[in-house]
């Protein structure tokens, strides 16, 4: 058995960076992940006025909830959370803020966040393409009241709608006309209640209250998107895992992949602080039928080890993955091809047919997870599999090479 330490969840750390910017008093968050999107994200915050003290292991945020009071510009690298989140937060402060992002966070869709927000009242301009980056907000705070959304690409616009809530004059309650990825909402209510914010939900209808945030101490709990590739890589070698901080009480829906890999014939032990999966002798998997609507995030961990299955491997409702940092569903097939795979695409599903995959270079698209999730195929290809350009890895784990070599290679 080998156990791994994964980073913190990228999910929760950026949650947590918007309720303590948010909060009434100074918020301590433990073990927040380190990466380029967090780190872009506390810059974020920096640029538009609050102090964020970052030492190792520890970050500590001096709210202000009244929102953020001077004029801005702020760059969201390749960050969907800071892009999508950070201009939702500024929306309840006062002063012309201007915010802009990577040729890849341009290309991502943002109209129905800032359709809702323009909706409560806010006032935004797309100063090139109508729903992308860049975009200027004239903040005068967020009266509140009702809006309808369409959730259905991204979570993450009912997440940034949520979190605003509370610091709008009369509070929200959003309709919900279509959602994807379900479990991270979940993870962004448990967090409110966590600063001292509880939302009601009847249905399709969320009603936050107004009235503010309550600094605390957070901990940021390990990565579960993080942790499939180590789960994966287990199930594929026969091996044993496991990832300490993780458990039966997550807060991250993702950890509903080792289910996933459990029908594959992998054993899995889900404690109250700790997941250990081993795979079956000789890597044996067995092929599956399987809706990732709701954990889209490891769809590419598990494309990649599906040639090694004893059948296909079907995904499906997975249209979401299109308009990720790159059309993943379409570069897991492509990638997929380069190593020899037998691979079919609808617009929301991908069939993968047992194989014997070939080394290649692997076209990474700048998207981490394309990267981490053919590594674990890599442990098992005849040949080599390289990457154009293994280095994105620092969006979520810039030491996510080394870390996986060392479990690769231990006994």
């Amino acid at each position: 058995m080998t156990t791994v330490e994964i980073p913190g969840s990228k999910s929760v750390t950026a949650r947590a960076l918007f309720l303590a910017a948010a909060a009434e008093g100074t918020t301590t968050l433990l073990r927040p992940l380190a990466s380029d999107d967090t780190e872009g994200f506390a810059e974020g915050l920096a640029a538009l006025g609050y102090r964020v003290e970052r030492t190792d292991g520890v970050w500590r945020i001096e709210g202000r909830p009244q929102g953020p009071a001077r004029d801005a510009e702020v760059y969201c690298r390749d960050g969907a959370t800071t892009a999508r989140f950070l201009p939702t937060l500024a929306a309840a402060g006062h002063g012309s803020f201007r915010f802009d992002a990577s040729a890849q966070m341009r290309r991502r869709p943002l109209a129905p966040l800032t359709e809702a927000l323009r909706a409560l009242g806010v006032e935004l301009q797309h100063e090139e393409r109508e729903g992308h980056h860049p975009l200027r907000i004239a903040a005068r705070g967020v009266r509140g009241g009702e809006v309808t959304l369409d959730a259905g690409l991204s979570s993450q616009y009912l997440t940034a709608l949520l979190l605003l809530g509370p610091l709008t004059r009369e509070g929200l309650r959003i309709t919900v006309t279509d959602l994807v990825s379900a479990p991270y909402v979940e993870i962004t209510l448990a967090m409110m209640r966590s600063f001292g914010v509880r939302v009601e939900r009847e249905g399709d209808v969320f009603s936050v209250p107004p009235g503010g945030y309550r600094a605390t101490e957070y901990r940021v709990e390990p990565d579960a998107s993080t942790a499939s590739y180590f789960f994966a890589a287990a199930a594929l070698t026969g091996r044993e895992v496991t990832v300490p901080g993780l458990g039966a009480g997550a807060l991250q829906g993702d950890l509903r992949f080792v289910e996933v890999l459990e029908r594959m014939g992998a054993r899995v032990g889900l404690r109250g602080d700790r997941v250990t999966v081993a795979g079956a002798p000789g890597g044996r998997l067995s092929g599956l039928t399987v809706n990732m609507r709701d954990i889209s995030d490891t769809m590419p961990t598990l494309a990649a080890i599906a040639p090694f299955a004893d059948g296909p491997v079907r995904i499906e409702d997975v249209h979401n993955t299109r308009v990720k940092e790159c059309d993943r569903l379409q570069a897991c097939a492509d990638n997929l091809h380069r190593l020899g795979v037998d691979v079919a695409t609808g617009r929301d599903w991908i069939e993968i047919r047992p194989g014997t995959p070939r080394g290649a270079e692997i076209e990474t698209h700048g998207d981490h997870r394309i990267v981490m999730s053919f590594a674990v195929a890599g442990l098992r290809t005849e040949g080599p599999v390289t990457f154009d350009d293994p280095g994105c890895v620092r969006k979520t784990f810039p030491d996510f090479h080394r870390t996986f070599a060392a479990w690769s290679a231990a006994a």
